[in-house]
């Protein structure tokens, strides 16, 4: 069994703590969900099993891991570049791309081709020197689980799993998971395979302005946990306010009455010692309520000590009417490099429709989307805003976030607004005036987010929009998005994101862009 006991982790750089007094036990076939906003050490969790040196270079740690007898296989959040220039064969075969092979691998090569075949791979990429960097997403996971399986762990450890995988792989995994024999502990954003496969749930919070921090460990499924902590912490302020409101009128009728006494006292003649002694009697025992009353209140219910959800909403966007021609676009061929990707591809957009392409890793569809915004960003007609899946294309990252959304407004009330939308997304004053190079991915996605909205832009031309948000602030970005009252043109896997938001969905295959009237999740 896999145990954490009484783990605390202090980041170095700012003295902040993200997890204190971790005590914890995997138990064998578990499958535990680690969620939590940006920052707040899920990654770093995970890490501090395989790789406690590296934790330690930029964080303070106390308590014990202990992994004795047990053989864990990590899958980080993506395969190290290191490995981009490899062939598949060699991936397996070396420990490290620089070094010679290990002939110690060759055991395994039976349970490679075996895997191969039982993830759907095609094993002839072992025998034609297929380079690594020629893979799509949903094919690295897949070698990566399965170089992870050869060495038989106990334990598997996954950071992002979904993380650039199409739908049908999604599902792969999600089978894959729920029918493994390893203890599972792993953290993700994609909230319908949390639902679907968590058996329960580890929430780490930042609270008080990220200077403190808080754990939650739920044996409840994600969704069961997500409703009953709403439900309670719901409750809890509910009963914590009303017993302050009753507090606040007792006591104000309290004053009123010690008040009246005391002016009494300072108004009575000496010339009447029986009401002076009265009164003085009286004031005791007020004075010995107010005591009781202290000590009610400090039994208190208080009000929920918990990371607050961000809040955030939409500028004012003029709907773009009905018959309007947003998009009209036709490729006769989609290329990347010397690869035809599809061919005759033409879609066409009138209105403030909400369009989502999907399709299989290494279908296009980034590639479709970035010839869509060079179609429209010249328009004058509309106001186009882009965010691609790589946040520092479009981040200056030596800018504040302050300078880079106030760059072309620096009013004192434009500079004000700015303000108050970083503080909804949860940005805190230090971060507000820090470099965007420090942020998480999550936290980049939310600035360029914000900056959309800012500059007012009515059509938003979106790859993968919720990837790096964690599975409390997606609901909230799928409102905002759902709301929305411009285009929306946008690539996603995300089930929730395409059931929520969109009301056109087209996948991109090699015979063009098809149209489904129907999402049945493939």
């Amino acid at each position: 069994m896999l145990e954490f006991n009484k783990v605390s982790i202090i980041i170095k750089k700012d003295n902040r703590p993200i997890i204190k007094d971790f005590t914890f036990v995997l138990h064998p076939k578990e499958k535990m969900a680690i969620i939590g906003e940006e920052g707040n050490g899920k990654s770093t969790l995970l890490k501090l099993v395989t790789d406690q040196k590296t934790v330690m270079e930029y964080a303070t740690v106390t308590g014990q891991v202990n992994t004795k007898g047990l053989h864990i296989g990590y899958l980080e959040q993506s395969l190290q570049d290191k490995w981009k220039e490899s062939s598949v064969i060699d991936y397996f075969l070396k420990n490290n791309p620089n070094e010679d092979v290990n002939f110690d691998n060759y055991n395994y090569l039976t349970d490679i081709y075996s895997l191969f075949a039982k993830f759907g791979l095609d094993d002839e990429m072992l025998e034609e020197d297929r380079k690594i960097k020629t893979l799509s997403g949903g094919e690295k996971v897949k070698i990566q689980i399965i170089k992870i399986l050869c060495k038989k762990p106990d334990v598997l450890l996954l950071d992002e799993p979904t993380n650039d995988i199409d739908i049908e792989t999604l599902e792969w995994l999600e089978n894959f998971i729920n029918n493994s024999d390893a203890a599972i502990l792993y953290v993700s954003h994609d909230e319908t395979l949390l639902e679907n496969t968590a058996t329960g749930t580890i929430h780490l919070e930042s609270t008080k302005k990220k200077t403190d921090c808080r754990h939650t460990v739920s044996y409840e499924g994600y969704k069961d946990y997500i409703e009953l902590r709403n439900r309670t912490l719901s409750h809890q302020e509910m009963v914590a306010r009303k017993e302050q409101s009753d507090y606040n009128k007792q006591m104000a009728g309290f004053r009123e009455v010690y008040q009246k006494v005391e002016y009494q006292q300072k108004n009575i003649t000496r010339a009447d010692p029986h009401g002076a002694a009265l009164l003085k009697k009286k004031m005791k025992s007020l004075k010995s309520q107010e005591k009781r009353y202290e000590r009610e209140k400090e039994n208190f219910t208080e009000i929920p000590d918990v990371e607050e959800a961000i809040t955030i909403k939409n500028a004012v966007t003029k709907e773009i009417p009905s018959g309007k021609m947003v998009l009209d676009i036709s490729i006769p061929s989609l290329v990347q490099g010397e690869k035809e990707l599809s061919r005759n591809v033409s879609l066409s957009i009138f209105g403030s429709k909400h369009v989502v392409i999907i399709g299989r890793n290494g279908a296009g569809k980034t590639t479709f989307l970035k010839k869509i915004y060079e179609d429209l960003k010249t328009r004058e007609d509309i106001q186009v805003g882009y965010m691609s899946q790589n946040y520092d294309e479009l981040l200056d990252l030596d800018k504040t976030p302050l300078e880079l959304l106030t760059e072309n407004d620096k009013s004192k009330d434009f500079q004000t607004q700015v303000r108050t939308y970083l503080g909804s997304l949860k940005f805190t004053k230090e971060e507000v005036l820090g470099k965007i190079e420090n942020f998480s991915g999550g936290q980049r996605a939310k600035l360029l987010l914000i900056k959309l909205i800012l500059d007012q832009s009515n059509v938003l031309i979106l790859d993968e929009p919720t990837r790096n948000l964690s599975p409390l602030s997606n609901p909230v970005i799928r409102k905002l998005l759902k709301e929305f009252k411009g285009t929306i043109i946008s690539v996603s896997h995300d089930r929730k994101y395409i059931d929520e938001v969109c009301n056109e969905i087209y996948e991109l295959t090699p015979e063009g862009l098809i149209f489904r009237n129907e999402w049945n999740h493939w």
